[in-house]
Parts: C-alpha cells; structure tokens; sequence
C-alpha cells in the first residue's frame, strides 16, 4: 500500500510515538488525521506537522468520537491505514503492602482504554476501508501498539500487560477475519521508548532503562516505532503479526 495522498488516522497523535508516525507518514505525501484527547495540545502539534494534517479530539472508547476522526479523514481523500496509538498505563499490585486487594475500578479504566479502545478504533477503522476501492489486492491496514510487557510484564503492570497481551491476541484473529476484505491487520510491540511518559522519569531511572536493552544499548526513538509502521503499511506480505520493537530486551520481573 502505498503511503502518499492517502488519508491515514493516527491515535495518540499528539505526542510520543504517534506524532512521531504522523510526522513520519505526512514526509511520505500522506494525508493525516491524529486523534488525542482534549486535554493535550493536539492542535498545536497538527499545524507543526503541516501538510493537511487535521487534529480531532477523541476517546478511542468512544463510537461517535472516533466516528468523527474518520470522517475528517475521508474529507482528506481515501482512508487506507490506521495506526493505534493512543494508550495509558497505571499500577496496581494484585495485593498491596497492606494486604488490600488491587483496585478493580482501576484494572478496568486501564484495559478499557488500551483494549477496548484498540477494538473500537479497529472495527470502525476496518469497516470505513471495507467500503474503498481496491489497489493493488489491498483497500488498507490497521496497525495496533502492544507492549513487551504483553509478553513479561512486571510487578505492578498487570492490568496493562493484560491489555497488551490481549491486542497481541486479536492481531491473528482480525487479520483472518479481514482478510476477505482484502485488509491487513498488524501489532507493534515496543520496548522502552523515549516518549514523554519516560521524560517524566530522573535521569538515572532512565539511564538504568537505557543500559538494560542489550542492543542498541538505549531507549528507542519513536522515529524508529514510526519508521516500522510505514513499513508495514508498505509492505502487502506483512499481515497477522505482532512484532517487537525492543533492542533485544526481556523486562526482569521488576
């Protein structure tokens, strides 16, 4: 599939890893949507992009929001990739110190959002592209963000290792599913990435994440997540995969 002058939806987009791909796909001629939520500074990030990239706010939970960021897209010209972004974390022990039992309420915040989510943005993504006209055997591809921590979660992530895990889970499933409709569908499992929930940290809890990837022996950059999904998208073998993009880590329990 080819990336220039097709419109593409890109969630998170605001920051991180998903302004990173929306910059990345906007170089290669695309037309962009990003989608982030109110709160964050997404118009701003839209006119440093440049091109036609066009913000909208949106919860990937909700139907008609998200609704709304497809059908700014359209406007753009066809829809032919999505790539999910848009996340969130948030700790919980299974038991506390004090012996109280995790936070159900929460558990089901973070899952909603990274699962739940990811399903919305998929299904409305998928059924907007089922309605294009084909090129080259293909009408689109939808990318979803996982986690190393879908395969070793730590102490503490288990709400988000659980989400993680299940995006992994769906990837075959809807690429199998779509696969009649020509659409492929793809996972990208990041390691420890410089983004700005990492920013947040000291440099010296950044520096031990840093050492702990054995090569290259650094946080990634979210040009190198962005690099990986216009390669996806341009790449018509590569459908039903989850891949890591991890420097060769396995996170230690803690």
């Amino acid at each position: 599939m080819q990336i220039a002058n097709q419109a593409v939806v890109v969630t998170g987009g605001a920051s991180g890893l998903g302004r990173a791909t929306a910059e990345w796909l906007t170089r290669q001629g695309a037309h962009a949507v990003i989608a982030d939520l109110p709160s964050g500074n997404g118009e701003t990030v839209a006119r440093e992009i440049g091109g036609k990239t066009h913000f909208v706010a949106a919860d990937v939970t909700d139907e008609s929001q998200m609704a709304a960021v497809f059908d700014a897209a359209e406007s753009l010209g066809t829809l032919r990739a999505v790539v999910h972004c848009a996340g969130r974390g948030g700790p919980i022990r299974v038991v506390d110190k004090n012996g109280v039992p995790g936070s159900i309420e929460e558990y089901e915040k973070v899952v909603r959002v990274n699962l739940i989510g990811s399903f919305n943005v998929l299904r409305l993504g998928a059924a907007r592209m089922a309605k294009t006209d084909l090129i080259d055997g293909e009408r689109g591809v939808v990318i979803l963000t996982s986690s190393v921590a879908a395969f070793e979660g730590q102490i503490g992530q288990i709400p988000y290792a659980s989400a993680k895990a299940g995006i992994v889970g769906m990837t075959i499933v809807a690429a199998r599913d779509l696969a009649s409709r020509q659409i492929r569908v793809c996972t990208i499992a990041p390691g420890t990435f410089d983004t700005p929930i990492l920013a947040r940290l000291s440099a010296e809890v950044r520096e031990s994440l840093a050492k702990a990837v054995p090569h290259p022996s650094r946080l990634g950059r979210p040009s190198e997540f962005a690099m990986l999904a216009a390669h996806i998208i341009e790449n018509p073998m590569l459908n039903g995969e989850t891949i890591r993009l991890d420097g060769a880590i396995r996170m230690p329990p803690r």
